[in-house]
């Protein structure tokens, strides 16, 4: 089975890299990555960057691969598809606004289609995607995905209605709390620390708090947070500091940003 990349922005390269860094079946030579873009310059620079074969033509890449993932623009979407020969083949989006029928109406039958929603932690194989319900690949297929998918992420399987409200957490998540770990060092420089432990402190105890919330599904985050503020102690303070400043509440308001049409 060979992976093609449309486009190879951020999010396609991401998934490149993970996979070629994390993936037994890549790493072992039984899954090869080819991508196309229309800028060679970028995409030869990123495909030696990632460990992916960098294309000459669309129909070179529709020739090589068997499953095709689509990471352009939403706006791009129907040149790249007219570009390519798809039949036959699979289909896997990584474009945020189209979704299953969008791609049924336009390929009809011939193609078989899944959506995916990845966010950038990928690259580093500790990233969330969202896998929509909705798909017609065959078994085959959507396992093999599936465990690529598993060797770079947790996989989260949604009925296609709910990733936005999802991928709202998972897919901009991430910038939002790289606000907290960049926040939290500017706290850290303030009170005489050096800029890089400050965010390594930051960074690593973001990280061992995910994992206390994913290790017991029990644990109710306040209950977690409430085993760290002692009685009249320097937590409590701090918590209430940012219950006055409106913390929950920018978070809520961030994540509502998000899925607000203009």
């Amino acid at each position: 089975m060979n992976i093609g990349y449309i486009g190879f922005g951020q999010m396609g390269s991401a998934i490149a890299q993970g996979l070629s860094d994390y993936c037994g079946e890549v790493r072992s030579g039984a899954v090869a990555q080819y991508a196309w873009a229309p800028h060679a310059d970028k995409l030869r620079a990123r495909a030696e960057e990632t460990g992916v074969r960098a294309c000459e033509s669309a129909h070179e890449l529709a020739e090589r691969c068997e499953m095709i993932v689509l990471a352009c623009k939403p706006y791009q979407v129907e040149q790249a598809l007219n570009d390519l020969e798809l039949g036959g083949k699979a289909l896997v989006s990584i474009v945020n606004t189209w979704g299953f029928a969008d791609f049924k109406r336009l390929l009809g039958d011939g193609v078989r289609v899944q959506c995916i929603m990845p966010n950038t932690p990928v690259k580093v194989g500790r990233g969330t995607v969202l896998l929509a319900e909705e798909n017609d690949l065959t078994g085959c297929e959507r396992e093999l995905l599936k465990t690529l998918l598993a060797s770079v992420s947790t996989v989260v399987e949604l009925p296609e209605a709910k990733i936005p409200a999802a991928s709202a957490i998972s897919g901009c998540g991430p910038a939002f709390l790289y606000m907290v770990v960049e926040a939290l060092g500017d706290a850290g420089v303030k009170n005489g620390l050096g800029r890089r432990a400050a965010y390594e402190l930051a960074a690593g105890t973001l990280i061992g708090a995910g994992e206390m919330v994913l290790r017991d599904p029990k644990a109710h985050p306040g209950a977690l947070k409430d085993a760290v503020c002692s009685p009249g102690g320097t937590t409590i303070r701090g918590v209430a500091a940012l219950e006055a400043a409106g913390m929950r509440s920018a978070f809520i308001r961030a994540v509502d940003a998000t899925l607000t049409k203009d």
